[in-house]
This record gives C-alpha cells, structure tokens and sequence, in this order.
C-alpha cells in the first residue's frame, strides 16, 4: 500500500521553523496537489517526503513505515524535478535506465522496464537521440520516463512544467493525467500554478506560511473555501473580496454603498459585525449575460460603472467599480461596453460568501 502520512511535520532551518506541525494522509494510488504561493512550504514538504531535507519533528510514513531516517534511495519513490537534470552525453534510453543501470539490474530487466515506459509516454521514436535534440515537452517525458522505470510506490513532483511555455504546460498536464491512470501509483504533486493544481489532482492541499488551510476535492475547494486566504487563491479570476460591516439586514461598505445580508448568513452574523463579503465573477455579471439558475429572489440587481472591459472571445471579463474599488465579473455572449458606461449588473447572492473579519474562517455552517 502506497499511503503516505505526515504526522505533525515541522522544518526548522536553525531557530527559524519553516514547517509548522502538518497533517496529511495520502491515500494508495491518489493524486495530491500541493499548491500555495511562493515561500509557503510546499517544495520544502516535499523534500523532506523525498528524504532530500531531514525532518525537524514530527513522522513520515510511507505504506504504514516510519521513513524519517531512510536515505532517499530506501524510500521507493521517485522524483521529477522542475529542471529535467537528463545527462546530456546520454542517449534517451540511456538516460531512463541509467539509475538501474547503477542498481545493477540485469540487462534484460533494464531494456523491458525502459521499452515499457518509452510506450507509456510515447518515447520510443526517440530513445536513441540525445537531449539536445529534443523539445521541452519531450525532455520532460524523458524525465517523467526515468522515475517510471524504477517502479516506485508513489511519485513526487516539484513544479515539473514551470519551465514550459502555455501551450506545452496544457499538454504536459493530459501527458501526466494519463501518466496516473495508466501507472496507478500514488503521487504528490507540488505547483504554485493553481489551474494545474485543479485539472489534475484528486486533492489540493492550500498551504500558507508552513501550515495547511484546507484540504479538500477541487470542487470542494472552489465552492466551500474555509478561509479567506483560499476564496481569493483558487479560481481564475479570483474572488471578489471586500469587508463589509452587518447593519439591520444590509451589507454595508466603507464607501457607504450595500447589498442585502444573503439569507444564508443570517444566522450566522449579529448587528455590527465585521465581514468579508466574497462572490466570484461568474456570480457577478452584466444582467443577461451570466449563466445563474438561481431563482430571481436572491438576484440583485444594481447599476455600475464600467473601468475597463478584456474581450476573450465568447466571454468578456468586466471590471466595475464598486464601494471605490474595482470588482470583476464575467460576462457570457458580450456585447461592446464603453468605458465609464453604467451597466446594470446582477449579483447572485445564494453563491455569496461571508468569511470573519477577524479570523478570515468561513462563517458558514
């Protein structure tokens, strides 16, 4: 069994804790995406999962083992790498086998786990070029294809496409999509790139600062975020986001504009509070233009001005101004709007989201 636990992990770099005390059960054969910003413990949870950082406290267990003091190669796991570290004097084959080569597998051995995995990513037209001679995108097959042959019982990967154009990043993410179903290994995936984070995984887990903010199933994270730090990290646009103090059923802002209390809070606030007040842009739209079912009592509808419009195509993202801020919204089958045009927009507030002005927890159920 593949599982992996992290039992109240820490790093500490000197007196300077880095790592605070996670928690984490990996499950056999499931794909975790570790994602958060930059200096948040993502990369650093995953070396120390490797064997390449020691552990300051806590415990490691890979298949319901303590691994804490194993050296990396004890471990069975393999890593791919944001840079694709291939020997450039070596062929492709020569690169996928090499670190059985050193294991001092038998020939026969090292030629069938290679061709097989060369089927797998698709690498067998290649095996005798040198990475010179191939793109990006194959480089990083090559070293997807190094970690495969040794049979690991669980993948790691660090940024692995950060180094590649869009284009490549889309295509790269189906290669590894397929990788998992077709290998079934368990595989921890670290990114700063939440849309990665989202297409691939099983779970995301959000960290921030050394700790976890949540875990949960991609849908799970974007509908139901449990702070505020993760309504404003996952979604593309982000959520819209401003604090907002509960008056008599209203929702009243700085600027002294308002929105009506969304019902589902009601019970969940008292009269003075300080909130944050979050709706996504898709939630949030020019009247006519969303794709909203939700029934016409929890639309409200207010006149806005426009500040700046980025066609896409079969939708427009519209940034208005509201409580002297912008916020911005989708909208679906655009028309042309002008700049400081006001435009009737509709908020559906059964999609709306209350978080603690203190705490920055959700103040859902």
């Amino acid at each position: 069994m593949a599982t992996v636990s992290l039992k109240k992990l820490v790093k500490r770099y000197g007196t300077v804790e880095v790592v605070h005390g996670i928690d984490l059960d990996v499950k056999d054969r499931e794909f975790v995406a570790l994602v958060g910003p930059s200096g948040c413990g993502k990369s650093t949870t995953l070396r120390m999962i490797a064997g390449l950082e020691d552990i300051s406290d806590g415990a490691l267990e890979i298949g319901g083992k303590v691994v804490n003091d194993l050296p990396p190669r004890a471990r069975n796991i393999s890593m791919v790498f944001q840079s694709y570290a291939l020997y450039p004097h070596m062929t492709v084959r020569e690169n996928m086998g090499f670190s059985l080569k050193i294991a001092k597998r038998p020939q026969k051995e090292i030629e069938e786990r290679v061709a097989a995995a060369a089927n797998i990513l698709e690498l067998t037209p290649l095996l005798e070029r040198r990475p010179s001679q191939l793109s990006g995108g194959q480089r990083q097959r090559v070293a997807m294809g190094r970690a495969i042959v040794r049979q690991p019982e669980v993948f790691l990967f660090d940024e692995p496409l950060s180094n590649l154009d869009a284009k490549l990043r889309t295509q790269m993410r189906t290669e590894i999509k397929k990788l998992h179903a077709k290998v079934q290994s368990t595989i921890i995936y670290v990114t700063h790139d939440q849309v990665e984070a989202m297409t691939l995984s099983d779970r995301i887990v959000i960290m921030r600062d050394g700790y976890i903010e949540q875990v949960g199933t991609p849908d799970e994270v974007f509908r139901f975020p449990a702070t505020r730090f993760v309504a404003g990290f996952i979604g593309s646009p982000p959520m819209n986001l401003d604090e907002a103090t509960v008056d008599d059923g209203k929702l009243v802002f700085a600027s002294g504009d308002s929105l009506p209390l969304p019902a589902q809070f009601r019970e969940h606030v008292t009269a003075g509070q300080k909130v944050v007040f979050g709706l996504r842009p898709d939630d949030f739209y020019p009247t006519g233009h969303g794709l909203s079912s939700s029934e016409a009592a929890n639309i409200h509808q207010i006149d806005l001005p426009v500040s700046i419009t980025e066609p896409l195509g079969n939708e427009t993202l519209v940034t208005v101004e509201f409580n002297k801020r912008e916020w911005m919204s989708r909208m679906l089958n655009p028309r042309p709007l002008a700049m400081g045009e006001k435009v009737a927009m509709s908020l559906d507030l059964s999609q709306a989201h209350l978080f603690s002005a203190e705490t920055g927890r959700t103040l859902r159920d």
